[in-house]
């Protein structure tokens, strides 16, 4: 079976896929743009939740996600406008067959030049076939580009992390072994890359390619390249895709700054701008999150912009900055090793399981009672100016922490709520302003 491609029959079929070859280019790409259309909401929500929630790895697929989702769409509208310029060109092939410059009667200057750059019809119909076959190749083809970059960069950071930032190492391990490693990743990083921007030339001098191809034959599995490399060795044995390669990295440009353009409406305001004594944020206030499924809890909230009952919950969210701080004021909570991170439905029966005996239950109840005691002696509200006793409890839903204070004191009209917390700053206790967010208070 491994050997079919080397007979006639096989190299028939290709022949003759390779004739239909733009039906399938167009139901791919019309099925892949709706797609892509249907998904990009939905990533690009993703991404914002992530972003807000802190977790790297999360934000770092979404992110990638999301840039090939542009690139993808960019690319495959790009190659059904080709394709629809291709039809369009034969079925004009068909009515009037090749241009007649004679029929013209332009000028024997124009005519010659024309002929000389325009050419005849049946040329440019096979242009057209080319670009949009090679336009389709590369709108897949770059997108294992990202992913090479991705997986480049995350070699870098699980080296620094598991080996020598990894405290269970000895530090002379740690250092004997990461840091060459890490030497040899960023430096291989950077041959790989000039070598892409240059089209081979590593690969071309004698002694030089005898000290590149140990990089490149450990970046094969790092950037996934051993499974697309035929395509690029293919273009760039082809006059149009060599010249296409060059503009490869403008185009990853390109695509960045068209996926991250925005306008600006104000000089002193934006919508990035957090919420304050002066600037209310929908996402500080739950009802509003809940009606927009775009809106995310940032920070803090509370349940309404207008209050009109006789209390006002206050919804902290939970993030791993604010367990370091707790960590930071309180060592005997800090576990000897950290749990958090990537979890699996095992892993958390296996965790629960640790706890059967009664008396493994009641400490680590009471670790809890100890956690919360201490969140509310670190964070603390006020309205106006007016400090509220912290009796924050765990929502375990939403992954955060909720009180409710009362609204008995409080005039009509408008009043600020703001959440405080101290944090250590080379071992000085200093109390800082965590989020303010307006509110209205008129009761009914």
């Amino acid at each position: 079976m491994s050997d079919n491609y080397n007979k006639p029959a096989f190299k028939k079929l290709l022949e003759k896929l390779q004739e239909e070859s733009w039906q399938l280019e167009l139901l791919i790409s019309g099925f892949a743009i709706f797609g892509l259309f249907t998904a990009y909401n939905s990533i690009k929500i993703a991404s914002i939740e992530a972003s807000i929630n802190g977790v790297v790895h999360e934000n770092i697929i979404t992110q990638v996600a999301l840039f090939s989702c542009v690139i993808l769409l960019v690319n495959l509208l790009l190659h059904v406008l080709l394709r629809g310029l291709w039809i369009g060109a034969l079925g004009l092939r068909y009515v009037s067959g090749d241009i007649d410059y004679d029929y013209l009667k332009y000028s024997p200057k124009f005519t010659k030049y024309l002929k000389k750059r325009v050419g005849s019809f049946d040329r440019y119909i096979g242009r057209l076939e080319n670009y949009c076959s090679i336009m389709f190749a590369v709108s897949f083809l770059l997108i294992f580009y990202v992913l090479a970059l991705t997986f480049s960069l995350i070699a870098i950071v699980l080296t620094a992390e598991y080996i020598i930032e990894n405290e269970s190492f000895p530090e002379w391990l740690r250092l004997t072994l990461g840091v060459p490693i890490m030497i040899f990743i960023c430096f291989g990083m950077l041959l790989t890359f000039f070598d892409f921007a240059t089209q081979g030339l590593l690969k071309k001098g004698k002694w030089i390619s005898k000290f590149y191809f140990p990089f490149y034959w450990v970046f094969s599995f790092i950037t996934l390249s051993f499974l697309y490399r035929p395509i690029v060795y293919n273009f760039l044995d082809n006059k149009f895709g060599k010249r296409l390669s060059f503009v490869l990295l403008p185009m990853f440009i390109i695509v960045s700054i068209f996926s991250s353009v925005d306008y600006n409406f104000s000089n002193y305001f934006s919508e990035q701008s957090k919420s304050n004594a002066y600037t209310t944020s929908d996402n500080n206030y739950e009802d509003l999150v809940k009606e927009d499924n775009e809106l995310f809890i940032d920070d803090a909230a509370i349940q309404s912009k207008i209050i009109t009952g006789n209390f006002v919950k206050v919804f902290v969210r939970f993030t791993e900055s604010i367990e370091d701080n707790i960590f930071n004021f309180n060592e005997n909570l800090k576990p000897e090793k950290d749990k958090r991170g990537m979890i699996t439905d095992f892993s958390k029966g296996y965790n629960s399981a640790k706890f059967d005996s009664k008396i493994q239950r009641q400490k680590f109840d009471s670790l809890k009672k100890d956690y919360l005691r201490t969140f509310n002696q670190l964070y603390t509200v006020e309205i106006d100016t007016i400090q509220f006793t912290s009796d924050f409890v765990i929502n375990k839903n939403t992954l955060g922490f909720e009180t409710y204070l009362p609204t008995a004191s409080l005039s009509e009209g408008k009043h600020l709520l703001t959440i405080k917390y101290n944090t250590l700053k080379q071992q000085d206790t200093i109390k800082r302003d965590m989020l303010s967010i307006l509110f209205w208070y008129y009761p009914d």
